[in-house]
């Protein structure tokens, strides 16, 4: 069974492989390496992970981020927060949705920058992660207006996850 911390896994293999040790890629994300060796197990399992290339099976997890993440692991906004912006209040989808600028989605932080609607992220450690990698951050944001969004933040979510995750 598919856990959080696996979709934050692989979006950092789409990005940039299977290189170095799971340790390596722990530190990364703000994971354990037995996180990050589960994740991979998991995902192989999931078949979103070939375990013969080690790469992700990008149309696969395309689909399962589109039809799967926004039910398996559902959102909702909370209390007025200072955090991170993400969905559509994030830089990756700046000017590409008409919003009420009062009521941004962010990622509860106490070094955020934002104040905004609290959003549980996918897993603790995604604003560590987010903040060390801009196009990781981008991909969570993109993950999280497809679990939070309505159907316009959603449809511009998935068109930018694929072509973002298109190539590889």
């Amino acid at each position: 069974m598919t856990k959080p911390q696996d979709i934050i896994v692989a979006l950092k293999i789409c990005l940039s492989g299977m290189d170095g040790s799971f340790a390596a890629r722990a530190s990364e994300l703000g994971l354990s390496a037995s996180e990050v060796h589960a994740a991979c197990s998991r995902l192989t399992e999931a078949r979103l992970l070939d375990p013969d290339t080690r790469k992700i099976r990008r149309k696969a997890f395309l689909a399962f981020l589109v039809h799967g993440v926004p039910f398996a692991f559902p959102a909702q906004p909370r209390e007025v927060t200072r955090g991170v912006p993400t969905a559509w209040a994030a830089p990756v989808m700046a000017g590409k949705v008409a919003t009420d600028e009062t009521v941004v989605p962010v990622w509860p932080d106490p070094d955020g920058l934002r104040q905004g609607v609290a959003i549980e992220p996918l897993y603790r450690s995604v604003p560590f992660a987010a903040k060390n990698d801009p196009a990781l951050y981008d991909l969570l944001a993109l993950v999280d207006a497809l679990r939070i969004g309505r159907a316009r933040e959603r449809a511009i979510a998935e068109r930018e996850l694929q072509r973002r995750l298109s190539h590889g």
